[in-house]
């Protein structure tokens, strides 16, 4: 039995113009279908979803090239992306990434000096030129002249918003991050730069390839204030201590400490709206930090 279903292979066949071969089934998502397959005498990554939003995949897309356009870290070439039509399933089309080990000194320096050059590219304005996801969340980016109320209204807001619709936002709660929301503007700098940002960056959305080189994907892109990433980042591990002091030496963040877990709430309330009410007490403990119990 195949690994690809049989209309997805049709599709890919006729956009590639060769025979996919030896097809072979990839885990270790929890949204998407993913198999590594030849063609033509290349390998590539496909990934599909029979139910995916229609602006899934073509925002996944134009995320990694705005990340590629940077040349400040590697990022997997987009080959092909297609929309459910006809029975097949929408799917997007990635080089393949022969994978080295992760962990390596060099490597988690060199990744955090690229991280650092990724974020020195800049926009005029908060946000992007259209919406994207966080995982399987829609998430607002509308263009937006100040971090304040960027990070208020389309981050925290929105994602409190999604949690009062899911049944996850019991009044306390609820009382806690308004009063937040309140403070933010004493919180939070005024004057930051709006950089380019992965968006999502934990530990499974970062390769190391072959030559030892940091390989970034399943990017949630927007400009938003660089420390986002570096926050993201600190939330579930897989970041060694040489890739933070090499961002440092790069570009400093004099105060990040008192930001880190404001700007992890973002990530924490979407997980509470991902998977359930197991985030919710640290979404408390973290509001209650900042506003007293």
């Amino acid at each position: 039995m195949s690994a690809l279903p049989a209309k997805l292979t049709a599709r890919l066949e006729q956009m590639l113009g060769a025979p996919v071969a030896e097809a072979q089934a990839l885990f270790g998502g929890d949204i998407n279908q993913a198999a590594r397959f030849k063609a033509g005498g290349d390998t590539y990554f496909v990934k599909w979803n029979a139910s995916a939003p229609p602006t899934m995949f073509p925002t996944e897309a134009h995320g990694l090239r705005l990340l590629a356009e940077t040349e400040a870290l590697r990022v997997p070439q987009v080959v092909a992306q297609g929309n459910a039509e006809d029975g097949a399933p929408a799917f997007l089309v990635l080089e393949y990434i022969e994978q080295g080990h992760k962990g390596g000194g060099e490597t988690m320096a060199r990744f955090g000096e690229g991280l650092a050059e990724l974020h020195r590219h800049t926009a005029e304005h908060f946000g992007l030129d259209r919406d994207n996801f966080i995982g399987r969340l829609a998430q607002p980016n509308p263009q937006t002249p100040d971090w304040v109320t960027f990070y208020r209204d389309h981050r925290i807001g929105y994602q409190m918003e999604l949690a009062r619709k899911l049944g996850r936002l019991p009044k306390r709660r609820e009382d806690l991050l308004t009063r937040l929301m309140e403070r933010l503007p004493e919180l939070l700098p005024d004057d930051v730069p709006a950089s380019l940002i992965h968006g999502d960056l934990w530990g499974g959305n970062y390769l190391v390839d072959a030559q030892g080189r940091a390989v970034l994907i399943d990017p949630a892109v927007c400009y938003a204030h660089r420390e986002m990433d570096l926050a993201m980042s600190e939330l579930f591990g897989g970041f060694s201590a040489r890739f933070y002091d090499a961002y440092q030496a790069a570009w400093p963040t004099p105060g990040y400490a008192d930001r880190r877990a404001l700007y992890q709430l973002y990530y924490i309330l979407a997980h509470l709206n991902l998977f359930g009410e197991s985030y919710g007490g640290r979404v408390d403990s973290i509001a209650a930090h900042y506003v007293g119990r």
